[in-house]
């Protein structure tokens, strides 16, 4: 049966990183891969043809398709709107409307990319973590929030940050699968000590571990975890964390490993039903000028094939070619290296499209 893929290019440089990953996929489909590609709007660029960041007609076909691949949202041109309409609400809209719950973003050193992090070698050789990210609670989405005029005349901004036992024990039980498959050990970051929700995340998660005797469950204060990080990454197997947290830490890691250009993430729902993602953002400042890097989108290709299609064998021969680019000495301008060439984003993606082909 033909599967759908729901592509949203976005904004910035969106549109430029998600045509390589469409070479990608239309590779699969010649070799056999049954699949069906509809594109449509989401964030700035559905603003300036609909006037809201997530349409109508964009959110049934991501309710009808398999899996959604999204570019990037945002820009400074829409940074003047009011935050009820500007382009990460639709991006947020998608997550709480899919009931996105889960977002997984690995961080891994590729051997070829070690001398491109800010960090010692040694320091970062071999890291291999995965951050479990509570997606869809928290403070981005709890209630009240908003500006409020107090009764002298001052001006308050304030958000809710809370949890419900049934939002953390679902995420603590992705974070324990994920890490009975890896390494067996699991960290789960809060801030329990001042904040009482995050003391609340960590009974729920230190209650839920007992069902996973063979996992090693720790806990860790999010500052800590952040100083750990850089001082000794690879402590780290799998961190699972709440939704603010998550999305701090994971950019922290993202540096890690050499580039934010590099790195995918999946956000999946009860089902596996997911949206697949660079974690990089629209870079506004490189959008149109095909220097972008392409891998995180095309990696984030291999994530939805193993996740939402059930094809890990696909996903296997497109992390393959990323990894033989790599080795070939190809880089995009963020990762380039003395000595080794320096492609535009359109050329990284053939360059891809040309080691997946040799695989088949």
């Amino acid at each position: 049966m033909t599967q759908t893929i729901a592509v949203l290019p976005g904004d910035g440089i969106g549109p430029e990183i998600i045509a390589e990953a469409l070479k990608v996929l239309d590779v699969l489909k010649n070799f056999g891969l049954d699949i069906e590609i509809q594109e449509a709007l989401i964030g700035g660029a559905a603003i300036d043809a609909t006037g809201v960041p997530l349409p109508p007609d964009t959110l049934a076909l991501v309710k009808q398709a398999s899996a959604v691949l999204l570019g990037a949202v945002g820009g400074v041109k829409w940074e003047p709107l009011d935050i009820s309409i500007r382009p990460e609400k639709g991006l947020l809209g998608l997550r709480s409307e899919l009931e996105l719950f889960a977002n997984l973003r690995p961080a891994s050193v590729f051997p070829e990319l070690v001398n491109a992090s800010t960090l010692k070698a040694d320091v970062v050789s071999g890291l291999d973590i995965l951050i479990v990210r509570e997606l869809t609670g928290g403070i981005y989405f709890g209630k009240p929030r908003g500006i409020r005029t107090l009764d002298n005349g001052e001006r308050e901004g304030f958000n809710t940050l809370v949890y419900r036992e049934s939002e953390i024990e679902r995420i603590a039980h992705v974070a324990f699968t994920s890490a009975q498959k890896r390494q067996k050990r699991l960290c789960s970051v809060d801030k329990a000590n001042v904040l009482e929700a995050t003391e609340f995340w960590r009974e729920v998660v230190t209650r839920v571990g007992k069902n996973y005797p063979d996992v090693q469950l720790t806990h860790m204060y999010v500052d800590n975890a952040a100083m750990q990080l850089v001082r000794y990454p690879k402590q780290f197997d799998v961190i699972v964390t709440t939704n603010m947290f998550g999305d701090i830490l994971s950019d922290l890691a993202s540096m890690l490993t050499g580039s934010i250009g590099m790195l995918p993430s999946a956000s999946l729902d009860a089902n596996h039903k997911g949206m697949y993602e660079p974690i990089h953002g629209s870079a506004p400042d490189i959008a149109g000028q095909n220097i972008a890097n392409p891998l995180a989108t095309i990696l984030s290709v291999a994530m939805l094939l193993k996740y939402s299609l059930q094809r890990a064998d696909l996903a296997d021969k497109v992390d393959n070619a990323v990894h033989q680019v790599l080795r070939d000495g190809i880089r995009t301008k963020d990762i380039q290296e003395a000595g080794l060439k320096t492609v535009s984003t359109s050329e990284m993606g053939d360059a891809v499209v040309a080691a997946l082909q040799k695989q088949f």
